[in-house]
Parts: structure tokens; sequence; C-alpha cells
């Protein structure tokens, strides 16, 4: 996602023009985008025009809108936002007040204002436009000529490069070229991993792919890490997993995430792994246990803030805002991501506390 302007008040008033990019870009504008706001942009209209023989031709034309918004749909095939509201902007082909649906998608710019940004957006507009800080695991999805590196973080996956070669047929007169072919191809792949994938950031780094092309690249990264000495592939090289895929294009990712040992590696952090009494699940053992000072890191779904409900989102916002001023920490998981499927799963809210509170079993949920 690429924020071209922004103009606002932390708890207040402002805008911030936004140029989404990958298609998980739309998701985080549909979880920014609540009723009440306005959202300016291009849009198509049909108008009638009065025709020389004296009727009405209608006729599309291309104006600049700006609506308040009362309902946003997100079409995940189309790569689309709608976004119907009442045009509150002066136009000579649509009346203040009439309604209008504008329809965003990749690379079409809109500006978007609220009268407050409160701490729930903020996070989401960071996370959102510097998406490597946050990203949990890297991904190489690929197969013989083709790879995808995708980076995976809590509420947004961008693909960082793709590698696209021409290999000759195995079989043959071209059968000569393949070997150095397929050398040139993992080289390629190589120089994106280690220019995008920064194992301080990330968790582990998944490389995926039908057949053996994840067995043949992986051997190439570790021999080639070893005759470069590149370190932080040497140093990690536990992190790096190997998952059956069945293409090398993005629309694979689900099943790699959802793969074991993948879900294992990026499910739980280290604190709740290793004490189960510094974790805590559901609403009220969470409010209980930030009344204690003992939040070290609240976890939260996006579907708790896209409330339409002020005083849910409010509630929300003012615990985030609390925990970071306490010196805690606060994620926010995309509902279509593995790790925010779970979270949904266990109330949409929990946290790894500072220290453990046995006494929270016995408060109910």
């Amino acid at each position: 996602m690429k924020i071209v302007r922004r103009d606002l008040v932390p708890d207040g008033p402002g805008s911030v023009k936004i140029i989404p990019e990958e298609g998980d870009d739309l998701w985080v504008a549909y979880n920014l985008i609540a009723g009440g706001d306005t959202v300016l942009a291009v849009t198509v209209r049909k108008v009638l025009r009065e025709a020389a023989s004296g009727g009405r031709d209608a006729e599309r034309v291309k104006l600049k809108l700006e609506i308040k918004v009362e309902n946003v749909e997100y079409d995940k095939e189309g790569s689309a936002l709608r976004i119907r509201g009442k045009n509150i902007l002066e136009n000579e082909h649509v009346k203040i007040g009439a309604f209008h649906t504008l329809e965003i998608e990749l690379h079409r710019p809109f500006v978007l204002r609220k009268v407050v940004w409160d701490s729930l957006a903020r996070e989401v507009l960071r996370q959102a436009s510097d998406p490597s800080a946050s990203a949990d695991l890297a991904v190489v999805l690929m197969r013989e000529g083709l790879a995808h590196i995708l980076l995976i973080g809590k509420s947004v996956t961008i693909t960082r490069s793709r590698i696209e070669t021409s290999i000759p047929r195995k079989h043959g007169p071209a059968i000569a070229g393949y070997d150095k072919a397929l050398s040139k191809f993992f080289d390629n792949v190589l120089q994106a991993f280690v220019k995008h994938v920064d194992f301080k950031v990330v968790r582990c780094a998944v490389i995926a792919s039908p057949g053996f092309t994840k067995d043949q690249f992986h051997r190439h990264l570790l021999l080639e890490a070893e005759r470069k000495q590149l370190r932080p592939i040497i140093e990690n090289k536990s992190r790096i997993l190997l998952v059956h895929s069945t293409s090398g294009y993005k629309h694979s990712l689900k099943e790699v995430l959802d793969a074991p040992n993948v879900m294992n590696m990026i499910k739980d952090t280290k604190a709740a792994k290793e004490d189960p009494d510094r974790a805590c699940y559901g609403p009220k053992h969470v409010e209980v246990a930030h009344e204690r000072m003992a939040i070290q890191t609240l976890l939260l779904t996006d579907d708790l803030f896209r409330s339409s409900d002020v005083a849910t989102r409010k509630k929300y916002a003012n615990l985030v805002d609390s925990v970071k001023d306490s010196g805690g920490t606060a994620l926010i998981f995309s509902s279509m991501h593995v790790s925010g499927e779970q979270l949904a799963q266990l109330t949409g809210i929990a946290a790894i506390l500072r220290f453990p509170l046995p006494e929270l079993e016995d408060i109910e949920m």
C-alpha cells in the first residue's frame, strides 16, 4: 500500500491519500473505511444528455466525487471495494445528497477522511504502509521457471518479487541447456531471497513447490550460502521449511500456511508456548489482566474494530492506547490470514502477559 499523502491529527480529524498496490491492500482499506467517513475518488457515472433528435441519450462520464460512507463491500475475487454513500461534492452531473457507489480497484488512488483517526486506524495504516517491518513469515512459492517471494504480516501480504525464467524441456535436443537454465533461475531466486528476506524480522522462511523444485532450490541455496559465506542464511538454515504446494502462484498460499509444520512455527509466541499461564484469551480475562498491568502484548482481530457500534470500537481503541501507555504492544491480525483465523476462534482477543496470572482460570470468560 502506497501512502501518497498523510495529513491527520492522532485522535483527531485528517485525511490520507492511498494507492492500493496489492490485493490485500484492498482488504486493509476495507478495514480502515467506516460508516461516517468520506472517500474522494475518480468514478464513472451514467448521465442523460439531450440528443439532437429531442430525446435523451445515456452517456458514461468520468468525474470526481466525494461520498459520505454508508456501506462498504469487499470483493475478493474481483479485487475491488464498493463504497456506497451520499455525494457531498458539488458536481454538474450528480446532486449533493444523491447516492453513488464508488468502486476502488488496484492502482486507483483515493482520499480517505475521518473525523477521528483513533489508535486502531493509525496502527492498521502503519502496518500496511511498511509490511516488511512487521512480517512474520517469508514464503517462496515456486515451480520450474517461476517464483514469487511474499512477506506475510499480521494484516497484509505483499509480493516482494516475481522471478520468471525460460527453462528448456528436459527431453530431446534442448536437454543440454536445461541444467544451465535451471541453475540461472535458482541464482535469480537466491538474489531476490537475500534482498527481501530479513531473518531479524521474519520468524521463518518457507520454500514451497510442486514436485522436487523446492528441494533442488533448497540445496542450491545452502551450497551457495556456504560458498559465498551468506551468514544470515547459514545461521538460520533451521528456520527454512520445505512444504508441498500445488503451484507456484499466489493462490497456493493458503495451503502452504495450513501445512502443519508452518502452523507450528507461526501460531504461538515463545512466551505462550513455554508458560500457558502467560497467555489469556477472551474479553473478560484480557480486561482483568489489563487492570493488573500484566499485558505485554495485546492481540486483536480486525473484525473487532470493524464493529459498526461506536462504543465497541472506542472500547478497543482505548484498550490499545492504554496497553501502549503502560509499555506494552498491540498487534492487529487479519481475519483473512491463518493467524487471524486462529485468534478469531479464541474470541478474537488475547494477550501475552508479563507475568503469570493462574487465578484467571477461576474467572468465567
